[in-house]
């Protein structure tokens, strides 16, 4: 069981350093949780994006760029382009987002040809450190996937998994979250949850424990679920929150970073890298601890 976000920097630290490309570097906050990253000695970068402005903002908060390469590509777009070919060179090991738009970097990552797609869905794994919950918990997906069809969800919620057994947890707990608890065939996504759980149930989805449809009180508390009448190795106890659509997964996203006082740290699974794809409002220790969590990643 992990507690702490920073626990990924200890175990980022027990393996050797991951070199990390951020596309169109020429960005403060990046810049800032770069530099944090390499002072805890667990990346190496190389930068791409417009020398002479990343160089200006290096010297303003105080980064050494001595050593590091920067490659000189003024254009966001072919900024992104260019840091996926690093990857593919076998150069670096994560990709990070860093002044441009969601869009174009994962246009230059899902390129058929020259791009970095392993399976057919990508997803956005974000772990969240919260007063309010006894553990770290995961939300999928609240950043990427708009309305997975039942097949994406099978993806997502391998994805997710495969990231825990990336950190050493062997058989994470899954919640399906939906807006009731029972099966309803009006309620498409409760109709997806009972599929998933008994996929798992069955030996299809392997390396963890699905349960759902649970609501978000059953599955993050142990006693809503025994006032409910719910008996399940998940409820009051999951590792991840799988939710219907982005909708969902993004307002839980922000809810619990603005309203719960939690900190977070995110990837992007099922490329050939993790990718670390900060928003602007995430806080700077989101954005170092994001970039941790791929250091972290087998």
């Amino acid at each position: 069981m992990i507690t702490k976000l920073e626990s990924f920097i200890e175990i980022a630290k027990s393996k050797p350093r991951r070199r990390i490309v951020v596309a169109a570097a020429a960005d403060e906050p990046v810049l800032e949780a770069i530099s944090n990253a390499m002072h805890d000695g667990i990346i190496e970068p190389i930068l791409v994006g417009a020398k002479a402005e990343i160089e200006k903002i290096a010297a303003k908060i105080g980064f050494n760029l001595n050593g590091i390469e920067i490659i000189d590509v003024a254009d966001p777009y072919e900024a992104s382009v260019k840091a996926v070919s690093v990857v593919r060179a076998g150069k670096a090991e994560i990709i990070m987002k860093g002044l441009v738009s969601t869009g174009p970097l994962m246009k230059a990552v899902l390129d058929k040809e020259k791009g970095l797609r392993k399976g057919a869905t990508l997803s956005h794994i974000a772990f969240f450190e919260t007063p309010y919950y006894h553990k770290l918990i995961a939300v999928t997906d609240a950043a990427l996937n708009v309305a997975p069809e039942f097949e994406e969800k099978v993806e997502i919620v391998k994805n997710a998994v495969d990231t825990y057994h990336k950190l050493g947890i062997k058989n994470p707990k899954v919640a399906v979250v939906c807006a009731a608890e029972t099966v309803n065939p009006k309620m498409e996504a409760t109709v997806h949850a009972a599929m998933l759980t008994m996929m798992n149930k069955r030996g299809q989805i392997k390396g963890c424990i699905i349960d759902g449809p649970l609501g978000l009180d059953n599955a993050v508390s142990e006693e809503a679920a025994h006032h409910k009448g719910i008996k399940s190795d998940v409820a009051g106890d999951a590792d991840i929150i799988m939710c219907p659509e982005i909708n969902a997964g993004n307002l839980l996203y922000k809810s619990m970073n603005f309203l719960g006082g939690a900190v977070t740290a995110a990837v992007i699974m099922g490329a050939k890298v993790p990718i670390v794809l900060t928003s602007r409002a995430d806080s700077d220790k989101s954005k170092q601890m994001s970039i941790t969590l791929a250091a972290a990643l087998d």
